[in-house]
């Protein structure tokens, strides 16, 4: 029997949405008021979601404490408070969309996580706007 198991975390990190190869102008145009030179940020909620077999010995999938310490060092502690572009090397070459944060979570997050699990991250970037990730 397979199960997911959820944890529910929040960061806050400042950004800007533009294409280096772009004028400003394009930039505007394409990314409205997310290219502000002068950055923007967001409440980012995070939901880390992994999915297996139960342990028939603990009863648990995986220790939910476990998962609150890897999103800590994987996640919060990288990118809470911090101005993307600048601060985070994930992101020097790559546009901090809420999209390509999602993945960059996914692969730190995944490369810490035993390989017998699924992983979802679901990453909200305002209360309506959000991505699901699952690795493919």
């Amino acid at each position: 029997m397979r199960i997911t198991v959820n944890r529910r975390a929040h960061f806050n990190a400042a950004h800007r949405l533009y294409n280096k190869a772009w004028d400003d102008a394009t930039n505007e145009r394409v990314f409205g008021k997310c290219s502000n030179p002068n950055f923007h940020g967001h409440n980012y909620e995070l939901i880390v979601g992994i999915t297996g077999e139960i342990d028939p010995v603990t009863g648990y999938l995986i220790d939910l404490k476990i998962v609150k310490d890897m999103i800590k060092s994987e996640v919060e502690d990288v990118l809470d408070h911090k101005n993307l572009n600048i601060e985070v090397p994930e992101f020097k070459n790559l546009n901090p969309t809420v999209e390509n944060i999602a993945v960059v979570i996914y692969n730190k997050m995944k490369n810490v996580l035993d390989d017998k699990y699924d992983l979802t991250i679901t990453l909200y970037e305002t209360p309506r706007n959000f991505v699901v990730y699952t690795g493919t």
